[in-house]
């Protein structure tokens, strides 16, 4: 029961006999209209057992007569909570009617009164207290003995309630943390779940985690401390680690290296390496290796003040050592399945879109499933010998390098294919061929390709097509003064390749202001939902962008549909801008004072372009905030690239490390933990993340004033 009482005052009546203390429990007034009578008509010995109860700092009650009524000393009033003091001479069954019934509760204690016969429960679960942590579990020795009055008759039943020792609780939590650890992927999972359960089930003011950082020789450690601002969103971005070299002292990296576990009960273990104040308080400390194969780490947990380090706490520290060490040598091995799978599937994909000056284009793509395979989406642009702008987007089935192999040919030879006749129907023709032939050597029937590729003409203003049972796109048309709408072009899908390809082409104008968008089934498709109430949502979320930005679009596309898809997702947009835009970039370095250098370029270029000052100081804010998160997380230099058009400036940094997905965060967390993300969100129109190829890009769009 919730809540925490202090000491009982004294009750208005008295109590004949000695006192144990100047406070008690016993009032005339509750037991007069029982069965029992006043206190001073009980026996003596009945007396006696409560001086007893009164006087014992252990959790004691009695249970009296019939109706086991309820009398208790100030350790027990602790342990109900709330229920004290209205739980004074009241029945127990009524006090706890929720429970009583349940196997192991009150049945016992009635057994006792009913038999006489003695019980002793050194493991039990009572619903005394919910105020345990997250890991935790409260367990209680429970003993029950019968009172007798002056005459040898049962009058009543003591018990007896201490709470077990607190290692024996933290060992309890053990399968809990077990548990936890089972469902983390990468290295920032286990160590969010480690540092949690530690700082917890330890009750420790500080904890820390250190493992080897693969290939560098050297290792990076994470630490978490009681009381530190930890809301939600920070429980999800990556934890900040701080990176060391192969001789670093601190205390978890030398139980690694040596793997022997060390335990201070008092001193300053931290004194060589603090970082800050929290380091330098902690006095008691212990260090224990991961005991892992592969992986080398360790874990420390440290107080502040003096502490006793028994054998049920180190037995559980090594315990927990090993589990954590267990996940993390999965995380490492997982972390590096998906990096080569990632690597191999972007490597793939373009790594530039053309730059021309009336046509942006953009693109995104995310694996389906558990993002550890390679899949076979896939899309490209490029700029035909006539000056025209070829664009695709195709899915070649599967989840395996084996559909990555086969996409990368797909890709490949349709890029020849179109340098040499960029007519749609005839580019696919020919890649049916390709695809049938693919087939025949594998022999297999069952090789899956479907692809849609157009030709865009900025000089006559138009877009031809052709498909291959794949959906139709969707364009967006937006004229100065009309309303943005958006509509799938009818472009016959015909056969999927490899199966005989029927050639169809479908022209449409595609005008100034217009945007393209290309895109997979996995961006429409639900579980028990059905495609045409995804492709009525795209469509939807097309219409009412904010601007038809390509980079933005494809965001909003990626987001349209509710639900998660294990279905890879590409999509490819093409705006014809209304006006050319102007453009320029940064090459930033990872050096400390790249942030401010980023801030006085950006300043002045878009003085030089004239942008209204309020633009300049939110656009000017965001970059700096996103550069000094990817010097920060991925460590590598960054590129700043500023995109102005007459409607919007769009703003992208992106870097060549593996900061993984960025989160959405609220603007009140600390800076370290994903301010910069939130005050992206506050300030600009749109943002998003897009991997790349090597790192990530984040960008953030604003619209412009009109003049």
């Amino acid at each position: 029961m919730p809540g925490t009482v202090g000491r009982v005052p004294t009750p208005a009546g008295p109590v004949p006999g000695p006192r144990a203390s100047g406070d008690t429990l016993v009032d005339p007034r509750p037991w007069a209209g029982t069965v029992l009578g006043p206190p001073e008509s009980w026996d003596a010995a009945v007396r006696a057992a409560v001086e007893i109860v009164l006087a014992s700092p252990a959790p004691m009650a009695l249970h009296l007569g019939e109706d086991l009524l309820l009398l208790y000393n100030d350790a027990y009033a602790e342990l109900i909570g709330d229920k004290h003091p209205q739980a004074v001479g009241r029945p127990a069954a009524e006090v706890f009617a929720e429970v009583w019934r349940s196997p192991g509760v009150g049945d016992v204690v009635e057994h006792t009164y009913h038999t006489g016969e003695p019980f002793l429960d050194r493991a039990v679960s009572l619903p005394l207290r919910r105020d345990i942590g997250e890991f935790d579990q409260a367990l209680y020795i429970r003993a029950c003995s019968a009172v007798r009055d002056s005459r040898g008759r049962i009058a009543g039943v003591l018990s007896v309630v201490a709470e077990t020792d607190p290692a024996t609780r933290q060992l309890q939590g053990l399968s809990d943390f077990a548990a936890a650890l089972s469902g983390t992927l990468t290295l920032d999972d286990v160590a969010r779940v480690a540092l949690r359960y530690a700082i917890t089930s330890f009750d420790a003011d500080r904890v820390s985690l250190a493992v080897d950082d693969a290939g560098s020789g050297g290792w990076r450690m994470v630490r978490r401390v009681r009381g530190e601002l930890v809301d939600e969103a920070d429980e999800r971005l990556p934890p900040l680690w701080r990176r060391g070299a192969a001789d670093w002292p601190a205390p978890a990296v030398a139980s690694a290296r040596s793997g022997r576990a060390t335990f201070i009960e008092d001193g300053q273990p931290l004194r060589d390496i603090a970082v800050d104040r929290h380091d330098q308080k902690v006095r008691a400390l212990a260090a224990v290796p991961l005991r892992a194969s592969v992986v080398r780490g360790g874990l420390t947990v440290g107080y502040r003040t003096a502490h006793t380090w028994s054998a049920p706490e180190r037995a559980l520290l090594a315990a927990s050592a090993e589990l954590i060490g267990q996940a993390t040598e999965r995380a490492r091995r997982f972390e590096t399945q998906h990096g080569t799978a990632q690597l191999l599937q972007r490597s793939m994909l373009p790594e530039n879109l053309p730059v021309l000056p009336r046509l942006r284009v953009a693109a995104r793509y995310e694996p389906g499933v558990d993002g550890n395979a390679a899949g076979g989406d896939f899309y490209d642009a490029f700029v035909l010998p006539t000056g025209e702008l070829g664009v695709v987007l195709g899915d070649v089935a599967g989840h395996d390098v084996q559909a990555a192999a086969r996409m990368g040919q797909v890709r490949a030879a349709l890029r020849a294919l179109a340098l040499n006749d960029p007519r749609p129907d005839q580019v696919l023709a020919g890649l049916d061929r390709l695809v049938a032939s693919l087939g025949a050597e594998a022999g297999t029937h069952e090789l899956f390709v479907t692809v849609v590729f157009g030709v865009i003409d900025v000089d006559r203003q138009q877009l031809t097509l052709a498909s291959a049972g794949h959906p139709g796109p969707l364009l967006r048309r937006c004229t100065p003064s009309g309303r943005p709408s958006a509509e799938y072009l009818d472009v016959a899908p015909g056969a999927p390749l490899g199966i005989g390809y029927r050639p169809r082409t479908r022209t449409v104008a595609f005008r100034p202001g217009d945007t393209l968008l290309l895109f997979s089934d996995g961006v429409v498709e639900r579980r028990r939902q059905g495609l045409a109430q995804g492709l009525a949502r795209l469509a939807e979320a097309v219409a009412t962008a904010h601007s038809g930005d390509p980079r933005a679009l494809c965001a909003t596309a990626t987001a349209a549909v509710p639900g998660a898809t294990e279905d890879d997702v590409a999509l490819l947009a093409v705006e014809y801008a209304l006006r050319p835009s102007r453009s320029a970039r940064m090459e930033v370095p990872a050096e400390p004072t790249a942030p401010s250098r980023v801030r006085h370029w950006m300043t002045a270029q878009l003085t030089r372009w004239e942008v209204a000052e309020s633009v300049i100081g939110a656009a000017v804010l965001c970059t700096s905030e996103l550069t000094t998160n990817a010097l920060l997380h991925a460590g590598t230099a960054a590129r700043v690239e500023i995109d102005l058009s007459p409607e919007r400036l769009l703003v992208s940094v992106a870097d060549s490390g593996s900061r993984g997905t960025v989160t959405r965060t609220h603007t009140d967390t600390l800076s370290s933990r994903g301010r910069g993300l939130g005050l992206i969100e506050e300030l600009s129109d749109a943002w998003g993340t897009d991997p790349t190829v090597r790192g990530s890009t984040v960008w953030f769009e604003i619209l412009l004033p009109p003049r």
